[in-house]
């Protein structure tokens, strides 16, 4: 069965909603704030995104048809198939989501996407390079098994990337109360994208995010605690090659720089952050850290009721 790009077909749309949202900008900065090398950048990660993606694809989906030679079930194209992986596919994101900002080395091909200390809808378009070469596909492999065929599981791919594009933006405010419950939104996702302590590691949500209230990584925006933006610690480049590659370049020091097979096997495969010698934050420990100093601002008075 053939099925179309979503994302082909997205592109004219990609562009006409930045346009006016560059727009926007010029009449409420607060709403929309650009920055031209950074949106270049953006751009530019783009633009490699996909050429390297037309290379990965061949690769993966040949996996994914090794794979789903051993499936469980007979799915194929009935229209029940549609509705579950629709489910499916995006648990399978959530799962590669919150690995990749839990485990160093798949961190290190999604760091790029939070490398922009501005958020609006180029922002979007500031995908990795290394995913593939990262094995960040692993988990979709749990579709092929069920019996899912692989153009399907490739067509909802692009569905979700689609629809994470338009929640890229501060223009848009809290929506429908019953939309914000089930779905991936601009709030949600502007914590996900937060620097600020209490909102690292959250909403990890592809298109519903039910997964986050399920698995307890669900942080609702704070309107008295606007988001700050980037990366803990902020890379100061718009090189696309510097932005792509400089975790990887990080890792490659430390693991080099490392004293023991422990420390090699957790500066790669362990939270980012992570330090033999504590000299270095993870997230947990910002958040903590974070806590500790809010409840030294509380009164004993005060917390002892």
């Amino acid at each position: 069965m053939n099925l179309p790009d979503p994302v082909t077909f997205a592109i004219p749309a990609f562009v006409l909603l930045i346009a006016i949202e560059v727009i926007v900008g010029r009449f409420s900065p607060k709403k929309s704030n650009y920055e031209a090398r950074d949106s270049a950048a953006s751009l530019s990660m783009g633009l490699g995104n996909f050429a390297i993606g037309m290379i990965n694809l061949g690769i993966v989906a040949a996996i994914s048809n090794w794979v789903y030679q051993y499936r469980l079930f007979e799915m194929s194209y009935h229209w029940y198939a549609f509705v579950l992986i629709f489910f499916f596919e995006d648990f399978c994101y959530y799962v590669f989501h919150r690995w990749s900002h839990e485990h160093r080395i798949w961190w290190a091909a999604h760091i790029n996407h939070h490398s922009s200390q501005y958020y609006n809808l180029s922002t979007a378009l500031r995908q990795t390079w290394t995913g593939g070469l990262a094995g960040t596909w692993i988990p979709w492999l749990l579709l092929s098994l069920i019996g899912f065929p692989t153009p399907l599981i490739i067509f909802f791919k692009g569905v979700s990337l689609v629809y994470q594009f338009w929640i890229h933006t501060e223009a848009i405010q809290k929506m429908w109360r019953p939309f914000e419950f089930f779905f991936n939104t601009p709030s949600h996702h502007r914590v996900h994208h937060a620097i600020n302590p209490k909102y690292l590691d959250a909403n990890y949500a592809g298109v519903l995010i039910i997964w986050d209230k399920m698995f307890g990584s669900f942080v609702p925006e704070d309107e008295n605690e606007p988001c700050r933006y980037g990366i803990v610690k902020q890379i100061a480049s718009f090189n696309p090659i510097v932005i792509a590659l400089h975790e990887w370049v990080g890792i490659a020091n430390d693991v080099w720089q490392a004293k023991s097979l422990k420390a090699i096997f957790m500066h790669i495969f362990g939270p980012p952050g992570w330090s033999d010698d504590g000299s270095r934050l993870t997230s947990k420990m910002i958040k903590k850290r974070e806590a500790d100093r809010l409840s030294r601002l509380i009164p004993e008075s005060e917390a002892q009721n």
